[in-house]
């Protein structure tokens, strides 16, 4: 009797330590890649006067973005360059509006420079995501990104770009 009494035992320890353990979710870091077509909407910039080029400027870039998994949205990227003849630093604060109105907004620093005349690169820079909203609430994460320009065209304020995105992050557990 005390065998089949400890066997139940044993057996019941087993069944709460599977729901237990089974139960708990694991959270591992998910992946969303996607591709931002963007241009300038509004720029200024103001001359330092401590070199020739040395310039202070601000640029508000918009556009679209499409996800890997087929959403679209929109993005707004407020920046903020120091440099000189085309080449020095800059942070930028992004916001990704999806089509559900959730958000993500990740900000950026790092280093641009104008390798070639009329092409313009972002030499690197790290991403942190700062905030998220609807779907995205409480998101933790980076952003790995690597862009391309157009030459400027006349008329314009800056180049037209596109962006190559990988988002890298989690969500609080539900």
């Amino acid at each position: 009797m005390a065998t089949k009494k400890s066997m139940w035992v044993l057996f019941g320890i087993l069944v709460i330590s599977t729901w237990v353990l089974g139960s708990a979710i694991q959270v591992g870091a998910e992946t969303l890649n996607y591709k931002t077509y963007h241009y300038v909407a509004k720029a200024e910039s103001s001359l330092i006067g401590d070199t020739e080029e040395h310039l202070v400027g601000f640029n508000i870039r918009r556009g679209f973005a499409v996800f890997e998994n087929g959403e679209i949205g929109t993005i707004i990227a407020v920046i903020t360059s120091d440099g000189v003849r085309n080449s020095g630093q800059f942070m930028q604060y992004v916001t990704l509006t999806f089509a559900d109105g959730s958000t993500i907004i990740y900000k950026s620093q790092g280093t641009f420079g104008s390798p070639a005349a009329g092409s313009y690169t972002a030499a690197g820079w790290t991403s942190e995501i700062i905030k998220g909203t609807g779907r995205f609430e409480g998101i933790k994460g980076t952003s790995a990104s690597k862009a391309k320009y157009l030459p400027v065209e006349k008329g314009e304020l800056a180049p037209k770009g596109i962006t190559e995105t990988t988002l890298t992050y989690t969500l609080p557990s539900k």
